[in-house]
């Protein structure tokens, strides 16, 4: 809790600044990756729109009792283009920038975060501990971006052109050993983060295919079922906002897995594999 209310005196320092994300990532003591992953489970919007709607509750104000020009504002909390600014603005206040200054106009503010202990664990939550030794995997991938945001709009779109082009068949059919589905790869704790749709597999990478190798280690297993991707999300959030914490273990920061046993998205079988070390 420590570490992320000091993530958030930092963000509430910067807005007039670019956010660094590899700063936030030193002082959580955690990657990037985790850490806006945490944060979108524990509040519920993601870290891009958080640091969004801080600057445009400032502006707001700025606007409100200051006589600057809206172009100045703009360019104080780093939006080079009126139009990006505009966008953002009535994404977060319902009224172009240059409505906020008449009177008897509602804008929204919202506040700066901080975080607390709640008490949770009602529900049960079923796992096994497994260590394993590295394993090869074939895959396909595509680069993904450093604001999780916008990797929640192109994982699915990724799966769905992976599908559509009759690779995720060719996958199907290489599937050669355990764990014996498609595998969903999140490798996002180094500086180039990655996401692989691929199976495990001891033979020959088929053609326009890549091969990665899955390190050894202890990984922390998870079932669920339920309609996707929303069950596993919420399988995800129990996992490292309830498991984790209290578990003994600590978060290895190697990639994380998804192994999905059906292909059928109103009632996917799947299992959430996390690597962990002893605390």
């Amino acid at each position: 809790m420590d570490k992320f209310n000091q993530v958030m005196e930092y963000i509430e320092q910067h807005l007039e600044e670019e956010i660094d994300y590899d700063k936030i990532s030193k002082i959580a003591c955690c990657c990037a990756f985790h850490f806006q992953r945490m944060f979108s489970y524990m509040t519920g919007i993601s870290l891009t729109e958080y640091v969004r709607r801080r600057k445009m509750t400032k502006a707001g104000f700025d606007l409100q009792n200051s006589k600057e020009k809206i172009i100045d504002i703009a360019l104080k909390y780093g939006y080079q283009s009126p139009t990006a600014f505009n966008r953002a603005f009535q994404s977060v206040h319902g009224i172009a920038p240059s409505c906020a200054r008449k009177e008897g106009v509602c804008l929204n503010a919202f506040y700066p975060i901080s975080f607390q202990m709640v008490v949770k664990g009602v529900q049960k939550m079923q796992y096994k501990i497994c260590n394993k030794k590295s394993f090869s995997v074939a895959a396909v991938s595509m680069k993904l971006e450093k604001d999780m945001e916008k990797n929640f709009q192109k994982v699915p779109l990724f799966w769905q052109e992976v599908q559509k082009n009759g690779t995720l068949e060719v996958l199907k059919n290489n599937i050669k050993k355990e764990p014996v589905g498609i595998l969903g790869i999140s490798d996002c704790c180094g500086e180039d983060w990655k996401y692989f749709i691929g199976v495990a597999t001891e033979e020959a990478v088929p053609e326009g295919m890549e091969e990665i190798e899955i390190p050894e280690g202890t990984w922390a297993v998870f079932s669920g079922k339920g309609k996707a991707p929303e069950a596993i999300q919420e399988l995800e959030k129990k996992v490292f906002t309830q498991w984790l914490p209290y578990s003994g273990y600590e978060y290895a920061q190697k990639p994380d897995i998804e192994v999905y046993y059906n292909q059928n998205p109103e009632d996917a079988l799947f299992e959430v594999w996390i690597c962990v070390v002893k605390k």
